[in-house]
């Protein structure tokens, strides 16, 4: 082709350029489930890749009531994903529910977490996929943990989130 000089990066239209990446709404995270040629997953199936520490595991039920909330909060203040972010908001103790995925692997990255949870009495539950957590936050990346804070908009869904996980029976082994 052409051969391509300093002063040619600048006004050759050939010279690649980093495109950049949009992120995804949080109403396209539906449909981008259904567009995807993967092989999509059942609940029983998504609970064959758990973890052992995976314990109390949300029903499928309370999955689905969780990934809604993670879907309407996803953009307000009150709410935090990452394993860094959840630790800073468990260290500080902010009222809110902790969501793990049971699909992590090492279990050392977030093995702590449980405990930290049942020191501060912070609600937490594992659901089967890290995947449909980013999902319902709507990016394309999988999402290990999220922190849901009290948020005024959505208090009844908290509320009866949260009932449901501190329902659950917690395991002792």
């Amino acid at each position: 082709m052409f051969p391509l000089y300093f002063t040619d990066l600048f006004t050759n239209p050939f010279v690649m350029t980093k495109e950049k990446k949009s992120k995804m709404s949080v109403d396209d995270a539906e449909e981008t489930i259904i567009e995807t040629d993967e092989k999509q997953y059942t609940y029983e199936e998504r609970c064959q890749f758990l973890n052992p520490i995976a314990k109390p595991l949300a029903s499928r039920k309370l999955t689905k009531k969780v990934y809604k909330l993670i879907k309407k909060s996803a953009k307000k203040p009150q709410f935090w994903s990452g394993l860094k972010d959840v630790q800073k908001q468990l260290r500080t103790g902010t009222e809110g529910i902790v969501i793990l995925a049971g699909d992590v692997l090492p279990i050392d990255i977030y093995s702590h977490l449980p405990a930290v949870c049942e020191d501060k009495n912070i609600p937490y539950c594992y659901v089967p996929s890290k995947d449909d957590i980013g999902t319902a936050m709507g990016v394309k990346r999988s999402v290990i943990t999220v922190f849901l804070g009290v948020n005024p908009e959505l208090k009844e869904n908290y509320d009866e989130v949260a009932q449901d996980i501190k329902a659950l029976p917690i395991p002792f082994e």
